[in-house]
């Protein structure tokens, strides 16, 4: 079996508004899909499209809608204690694949959702990644939609959440935001759920150049299995894998992992219904070739490696 390490699924969000539950479902990814995997991780995203300007408008909306996605993510952990558990460190991974249970890691998307909070309040909730930004700017910045780069806050917090051991996210970043990171980071940094731009001219991916930056950090790109993000056009696995390839031209094979934005998506490429079929990918390869170190390397120990160096 594969071992799988996926940096970003929006299944929380689904699973609180169509009332169902992370043990067994009919979306994207459940655990019991996820224990098909040899050790298997999880990175579980805190989301809600929560409007544009709405940090400045309904900061009170912000605090209690991730109170309640907190919520709902402890919920499942409690309610599913045999098969999954909730890891803040490369130790806590590890004492989850001895118990033989999926490891879940927090996540939230958007700093709109942190409203009020501190790095530190951040960290001490068991966050251990943070999309800086969805589509809206906020007050740490713009995203790829709106533009605009760090804000002095913004700055600020990605200095903070890097002492604290808080992975930074760029995926949904503008250009100029990717960059201010690249610029202020002294570890590790993280490009969730974004695919090559030169394969799929979209916003949301990334340049040759911001991946080049990416890997001199150390960090890692997650493929994101959204169809409009992979091809212009009808969309199948091959279409996933020219962009590996194309990261592997530039010298990245220690630097693509999956992130597959899973129930964050409404079309995935043909072949694929959920977090089951993503061994299809690894499938792919090895019948081009790759090697089983490079397939291990993009499923499990390229995100683990830098999920280690930031948390510790």
């Amino acid at each position: 079996m594969l071992p799988l390490f996926d940096a970003h699924c929006d299944t929380i969000y689904e699973l609180d508004a169509r009332g169902c539950g992370l043990r067994e479902n009919t979306l994207h990814l459940d655990l019991l899909r996820l224990s098909r995997y040899a050790h298997p991780v999880q990175v579980f995203t805190l989301f809600s499209d929560l409007g544009e300007a709405s940090e400045a408008r309904h900061p009170a909306q912000n605090a209690e809608t991730f109170r309640h996605l907190l919520s709902v993510f402890h919920r499942e952990m409690d309610a599913n204690r045999d098969l999954v558990t909730h890891c803040r460190s490369a130790a806590d991974i590890a004492a989850a694949h001895r118990a033989g249970k999926t490891a879940a890691i927090l996540a939230v998307e958007g700093g709109e959702l942190l409203s009020g909070l501190s790095p530190e309040d951040v960290y001490d909730l068991g966050v251990r990644i943070v999309t800086l930004t969805w589509n809206y700017e906020n007050s740490l910045g713009g995203s790829h939609k709106t533009g605009g780069g760090l804000t002095p806050k913004g700055r600020d917090f990605v200095c903070r959440a890097g002492e604290l051991g808080i992975l930074i996210d760029v995926s949904h970043a503008s250009d100029a935001l990717f960059w201010d990171v690249a610029e202020l980071a002294t570890q590790p940094f993280l490009a969730s759920h974004s695919n090559a731009r030169a394969v799929c001219g979209h916003s949301r991916n990334l340049t040759d150049q911001q991946f080049q930056a990416l890997c001199r950090s150390g960090g890692v790109a997650g493929l994101n299995l959204y169809a409009d993000f992979l091809s212009n056009g009808p969309c199948t696995i091959c279409d996933a894998v020219r962009h590996i390839e194309h990261f592997l031209a530039l010298g990245g094979a220690k630097h693509i992992a999956l992130g597959g934005d899973l129930d964050g998506c409404d079309r995935l490429p043909a072949g694929i219904r959920g977090v089951q079929d993503l061994c299809r990918i690894g499938e792919e390869l090895s019948r081009l070739g790759y090697s089983d170190d490079l397939i291990h390397d993009l499923f499990y120990n390229n995100l683990h490696r830098v999920f280690s160096a930031v948390t510790g």
